[in-house]
Parts: C-alpha cells; sequence; structure tokens
C-alpha cells in the first residue's frame, strides 16, 4: 500500500496545520517551514500558492496520495450539490476516518493501519482496505479474533473515548462496533479547512 513516508511533523510544519496529535508541540516551537528561515518578511502568497497549500494540507490530513486526492475531487465534482462539501463527505466517510472518528485510534494514519491489518469488518466482512467509503446502514465492527490483542485489550489507555462522536456515527465502545445512521455534513469535517480554494486549484 502506498504512502507518504515523509515526517508528519515535517509535512504539519510545512503546511502550519497539526497533521497529526503529535505535531501540535512541533508547531508551537518551530513556525517556519522545514528549511525556511524563521525571521524576516516573507512574500505575500498568491492565490495559486493558497489553494495549493489548502490542497496539500487537506490531503495530507486524510492520508491520501496525490491521484487518490484527484479522483476523489473528480468525484465530487461529478456528483450534484457543492464540491467542495462533498469532497469532505467523501474524506469522512472512508472507513479509516470512521475507525478515528470513532475514537480506536488516536490518529488517521493509527487507523488506517489497524484497517490494512485487517482488524475491523465492514457488514460482516473482513476488509482491508482504508479507503472504502461507508454508507448508512453500514455496520463496522472488530473481528473477534482481534479482541485478545495487547492495543485492543489497553485501548482506553492507548486511544481514550472520543470527546466529541459524530451525529451520524453510533459507537458502541464496549463492543469496539459503530454503526452508520446518517452522512456527514460540512460541520463534521475541521472548521478551519478552505474547501473552495481546493475547488478552485482542480478548475484552472
Amino acid at each position: 500500500m502506498a504512502r507518504n513516508m515523509n515526517s508528519i511533523v515535517k509535512q504539519s510544519r510545512r503546511e502550519g496545520y497539526a497533521l497529526h496529535p503529535k505535531a501540535h508541540k512541533a508547531l508551537v516551537k518551530r513556525t517556519a517551514p522545514p528549511g525556511g528561515m524563521s525571521s524576516g518578511r516573507r512574500p505575500k502568497p498568491s492565490q495559486y500558492s493558497l489553494q495549493l497549500r489548502e490542497k496539500q494540507k487537506v490531503k495530507r490530513l486524510y492520508g491520501l496520495l496525490e491521484r487518490q486526492f484527484s479522483k476523489l475531487m473528480n468525484d465530487a465534482s461529478r456528483t450534484p450539490g457543492q464540491s467542495g462539501a462533498t469532497l469532505l463527505e467523501y474524506l469522512e466517510r472512508r472507513l479509516d476516518n470512521v475507525v478515528y472518528r470513532s475514537g480506536f485510534a488516536m490518529s488517521r494514519q493509527s487507523a488506517r493501519q489497524l484497517v490494512s491489518h485487517g482488524h475491523f469488518m465492514l457488514n460482516g466482512r473482513r476488509v482491508d482496505i482504508p479507503s472504502l467509503r461507508v454508507s448508512p446502514g453500514d455496520k463496522i465492527e472488530l473481528k473477534e479474533p482481534s479482541k485478545s490483542t495487547d492495543y485492543f485489550k489497553r485501548l482506553d489507555e492507548v486511544s481514550p473515548p472520543a470527546a466529541n462522536l459524530p451525529g451520524w456515527l453510533k459507537v458502541d465502545r464496549k463492543k469496539i462496533a459503530v454503526s452508520v445512521s446518517g452522512t456527514p455534513s460540512r460541520d463534521d469535517a475541521e472548521p478551519d479547512i478552505k474547501e473552495q480554494l481546493i475547488v478552485e486549484y482542480y478548475s484552472r
């Protein structure tokens, strides 16, 4: 499975946005991009630069490669409605994101690894594809053999319950299962994403 092997902290510094929980402290200490000067005047970014950086930020936040992200944007643009909001809906409906949002992993990277290792079942069938898009009525649950692994035995320690669960997900923490009861709205994604810039980037 292809993935970006660059340091998530360096990626976060490049985007000026914490792409992973462990990146928050690094951004407080070092706000400049990798290889950049920490002081001095910087030129005002062009509109294209703003569009590119927003696209890179969201792509890295959800852990997609360029080809995957471009295809998802193409799918969103073909769907009736606002392309930017649809893109975020599709990103939120990814299986690895659902595992993360449900509080079974501390980051999307960890959730992706759990899914790709085949720990979860979707509607009773074992799955190992993080990019699968869930739909209302779907049920994701932990495989019985995986319940005996050290990670899930210590789940409350390694990944405490999510403080704010999305309204479109019904989580059973005890059974390590989640039911999809609806579809995510724009408010369910990070509020500081400027999806219109991404739409403009791909509309050039």
